[in-house]
């Protein structure tokens, strides 16, 4: 099972943007509060767009709570980490995957990543910029995993198109 978490997310658009990775990739959203805005904001839900009905989430008032409820294997996603996201053997699809997430202003407390620093890593990056667009970092790592992992039952084709869609609609003369 794949789960993305997200510790306490300050920006409605990052968060709706994630989401709708979120159902595009059968993957589960965790939210832990405090929320810097209500679930049912515009933003969220334009950003989300038409498919946040279809997202599987979970809201938990803090850290402990989510982690009574999660069983897993935890990876946290931080400008401090030392390890690329790439560096980790994400294949087995009987493991809980959690990546883990910090607010956009100040990150992952370093008192939960001070507990598992083998398993702290950085999207690599050039000197000039601090961190990436959370829902960017998002995106980024759980395609690594979706990819190693062969991308599960993912569709390789749009929706209620043949293999062919190209090709049928080429003149062929």
């Amino acid at each position: 099972m794949l789960n993305i978490v997200l510790y306490e997310p300050e920006i409605p658009e990052n968060t709706g943007n994630i989401m709708r990775t979120c159902v595009a990739t059968g993957t589960i959203l965790h939210l832990i509060e405090p929320l810097g805005f209500k679930l049912d904001e515009a933003h969220l839900k334009r950003a989300g767009v038409n498919y946040i009905d279809k997202l599987e989430y979970h809201v938990y008032k803090n850290w402990d709570e989510f982690k009574s409820k999660n069983i897993g294997t935890y990876y946290y996603f931080t400008r401090y980490g030392k390890k690329p996201h790439t560096s980790f053997d994400y294949s087995n699809q009987e493991e809980n995957i959690y990546l883990i997430f910090g607010k956009e202003s100040t990150g992952i407390p370093r008192e939960i990543l001070g507990k598992d620093l083998n398993h702290c890593m950085r999207i690599p990056m050039t000197k000039n910029v601090r961190s990436l667009n959370l829902s960017n970092c998002c995106a980024i790592v759980l395609y690594e995993v979706l990819r190693q992992q062969d991308y599960r039952d993912l569709l390789r084709c749009e929706p209620h198109k043949s293999e062919d869609f190209i090709i049928d609609g080429i003149d062929h003369q």
